[in-house]
């Protein structure tokens, strides 16, 4: 099983969701909590589709940090 970054981003209507990983792959979803599944379930169905096609499957190579700025 692989573990996959996402980055969720608020919206004017819900939110949306991607992979820098999987590129293309994308999702929505009215909070936070379907966002996140919608997009689990877009990465899985990309990922089949590639397997059908004979591509190779992205590894997770991708993660996150924070850093702090002064704002004047």
């Amino acid at each position: 099983m692989n573990r996959y970054l996402i980055v969720i981003e608020e919206t004017q209507t819900g939110y949306s969701a991607y992979s820098p990983d999987v590129p293309g792959c994308i999702a929505t979803g009215r909070d936070r909590a379907e966002v996140e599944r919608t997009m689990r379930d877009a990465i899985a169905f990309h990922i089949e589709g590639l397997r059908n096609a004979g591509l190779p499957v992205p590894e997770p190579i991708s993660s996150s940090a924070f850093v702090e700025v002064a704002v004047a």
